[in-house]
Formats: structure tokens, sequence, C-alpha cells
């Protein structure tokens, strides 16, 4: 594999010696080695942010098909072959719709909102590892700036609600902020099970943790499997998706945040949704069923071998087990949502972080890290 991109590899090495010539003569020596890095860490950027937008575009089309099959339907099928081209006019549509804002809305915290929920689902990717190298910031805390910079989507659901001045948006808002702070609690004892297995906070030594001669008993999916759990049902609910997605679903509340919403401004909603979804999917992938590791030995030759497309795959895995829930499960009134996370995820992940700690104590404890 390594052979089949080596040519690309050398031309991109070649193309980023001529722009560092062509740089360090506009600016000069001294100041050069700053523009590149400002460059590199952009297009860096642009190769994370890219293929995530374009991921999200056909995981619409991916969970209509799916739902679909699973209610014996086609699905799209009419835009393109076999529907392929379904998500592209469904951008366009989206793109050539009016931005419509109520006279009586406060009209920069209008705009502002969707900008709000979908920064912190981007900007936690810089710290996600796709393998041991490609990463665009390998910092120590990455678990902790996950858990920081995910936490604040919820501004961007209350001001939306605020914003509107209407009372429908504002009940939905209230709502669904409500069940993220809520599910968010849960999913931060999940996470301090992981980083007291793994001991460490960086998501590539969380990976690096689960590596074994187990293979994929060595994954951390065995004793954590009570916070594995709980981490992917509050992802759900996080993520404001059927069956937690009352916030939008009750007829009294009509769509819930996002009611006066509509054009671009609604499509940001949309592409935040989606992107945390992927996002959840890559993390409960990387903390719990052990990221690029194959669960092959490694004497099986290229199935054994450790790759990115071993996460790719496993993320994909958790994301359509978010499809199937949300065509399998009715929805859940909302007072059963509030108590299933504070009745009974809660309790769980406090008493299996004891049960974890006493565990490692134990010569029962075979998941240390090498």
């Amino acid at each position: 594999m390594s052979a089949v991109f080596q040519p690309v590899v050398n031309f991109g090495y070649w193309l980023w010696g001529v722009l560092a010539a062509v740089v360090a003569w506009v600016f000069g020596s001294e100041i050069a080695p700053y523009v590149l890095y400002g460059v590199k860490i952009l297009l860096l950027i642009i190769c994370i942010v890219a293929p995530l937008m374009l991921s999200v575009a056909y995981l619409t089309l991916w969970e209509r098909k799916v739902i679909g099959w699973i209610q014996l339907r086609l699905g799209p099928n009419r835009v393109g072959p076999m529907g392929l081209f379904q998500p592209i006019a469904d951008g366009l549509k989206l793109m050539v719709k009016e931005i419509i804002i109520p006279s009586s809305a406060n009209k920069l915290l209008f705009v502002v909102a969707p900008v709000l929920a979908i920064m912190p689902a981007l900007a936690a990717w810089a710290v996600v590892p796709f393998d041991p190298e490609m990463v665009l910031a390998n910092i120590d805390a990455s678990l902790l700036y996950i858990m920081a910079i995910t936490s604040m989507g919820v501004y961007g659901v209350i001001i939306a609600g605020w914003a509107s001045n209407s009372k429908y948006a504002f009940i939905g808002a209230m709502r669904s902020a409500a069940q993220i702070v809520s599910y968010e609690i849960a999913m931060g004892f999940a996470l301090v099970g992981v980083l007291m297995a793994a001991q460490s906070l960086n998501l590539v030594e969380i990976v690096k943790g689960q590596q074994s001669e187990f293979g994929i008993f060595g994954w951390f999916w065995i004793p954590l499997f009570p916070l594995f759990l709980t981490y992917l049902i509050a992802g759900v609910a996080e993520t404001n998706r059927a069956p937690f997605d009352v916030a939008e679903g009750e007829s009294e509340i009509v769509a819930g945040f996002h009611v006066e919403y509509s054009g671009m401004t609604f499509a940001v909603f949309f592409l935040a949704e989606y992107a945390n979804m992927i996002l959840v999917s890559f993390l409960c992938a990387l903390m719990f069923l052990g990221g690029w590791l194959s669960p092959f030995p490694a004497s099986w030759g290229v199935l054994g071998a450790s790759s990115f497309l071993w996460l790719l795959f496993k993320a994909f895995l958790v994301v359509s087990s978010f499809l199937w829930f949300r065509a399998t499960f009715p929805r859940y009134r909302y007072d059963q949502i509030m108590r299933l996370g504070w009745k009974v995820f809660i309790p769980v992940t406090l008493v299996w972080i004891i049960v974890l700690g006493a565990w490692m104590q134990t010569p029962l404890w075979v998941w240390w890290k090498s």
C-alpha cells in the first residue's frame, strides 16, 4: 500500500519545497518559517474539515438508505446513480433558500447561535488521532480538551431559542439544554473510567494502552463495558437523536430550538448534529474499541496490521448503530429521558468507577499499558 502512495508523497514533498522557496523569497528568511507553519496548520485543518463535511453530507444519505431498508423501502434513488447525488441536491436547495430572521428576534445572536453550535463540533477534531502520527495537536490533556470544548455546544442551543423570541423555540431550547447537560455528566464519568484504565489523558496513549497479546479482548470495552454502553447511549442523547429527540419531536414545541431558522442557518445546526454524531463515534472507537488497532493477531499479515482503516470501520459501525436506533425505538417522554440520565446512568457510572478502582488493584487486571 505504501508503494502505491509513494509517488503522491514524493509529489507532496516537492510541492512543499517549491512553496517554501516562494515564501522565503517573498517574506524573507526570518519570517518565512512562521508563515510556513501557519500554512501547514491551515492545510492540516482543511484536510480534516473537508472530509468531515463530505462525511456529514453522505451520512444523511446513508441514514435515509438504512432506514429505508429497515422499513422495506428503497430510500433516495432518483438523483444520480443509486441516489448518490441526493446530498448535493439537498445542499444546493438549502443554499438558495431565503434566510428569514423574525422581526422581533435579536438579529446578532440569532445569526451567532448556529456558529456557536458547530464550532465545538469542529474544534474537537484538533486532538483526535487517526493513527499514532496523524494528529493535528497531540496534546497530553486531549481528553480533557474534548470534554471542555464539546460542553460549549449547549450555548448555541440556548442562544438560538432565546434569540428567536418565540415561546416554542425557548421551551425547546430549555428542554434540549437540560437534556444535554444531564447526559454530559454521565459521559464525563464514563471518561473518568477510561482515564483510570489507560493511566493517561492523551488519546494516542489511550489507544496504545489497549494494545496487547489478547487482541480484541485487550480493548477497554470489556473492563469498561457498563461505561461503554453509558457513553454510547449518552452520546445519542447528547446529539438529540432518536429516541432522545423529544426537544424537536413534540407537537407543542414544533421543531424545538431551531423552529424559526431556515436556509443555511438551519443547515448549520443540521451539520453540527451530524458532525457531533461522527465525533462521538470516533471517540467511542478510540477509547473503547482499540482505535486503529486490528482485531486480528499480528501474524495475519495485512489483516493483523494496525491501520486508519480499522478506526474508520469501527466508527462507521458505531454511527450506523445511531441510525439503527432511530428506526427501531419509539421516542421517550421527557420525564423518562431525565430519569434515565439522573437515576440510571450516573449511579451506574459512579458504582463502576469504584469497582474499576478495586479491580485494578488485583492480579486479575490485565489491561495495563505496556
